[in-house]
């Protein structure tokens, strides 16, 4: 899953992922990444820290509150440079972050890894 509200991003993400066959889904806020992770289980998520409704903090908090999901790699998108949200993140449960402007293709290659430590 995706849950990004940058258009760009979205597509960009989406189309490398799906050519690495991956099934995509997208949440373009908050809440609905929330009810959409709820009702299908996601094998990983993509999550931007800024978005409307609510931020992807509060997305990570309730994943991480939900034993279906509390062990589900999520990996944080931030234009944030900042340590303290960086240390926030990870306190929450965050298994990797990438930093704007970032490598679509490193992402790509940075979910394979996170999905194959979480098979193991």
């Amino acid at each position: 899953m995706i849950a990004e509200d940058e258009e760009t991003i979205v597509e960009s993400l989406s189309f490398l992922m799906e050519k690495e066959g991956y099934d995509v889904s997208v949440a373009t806020d908050g809440r609905t990444a929330i009810s959409m992770i709820a009702r299908d289980i996601p094998d990983m998520v993509l999550l931007d820290v800024m978005m409307p409704v609510c931020d992807g903090f509060e997305v990570v908090r309730a994943a991480r509150n939900d034993p279906n999901t509390r062990q589900m790699p999520i990996m944080m998108l931030t234009a944030k440079t900042r340590e303290v949200d960086r240390r926030k993140g990870l306190e929450l449960g965050v298994d990797d972050f990438v930093t704007k402007p970032f490598s679509t293709r490193d992402v790509v290659s940075r979910v394979k890894a996170l999905l194959e430590r979480a098979e193991n």
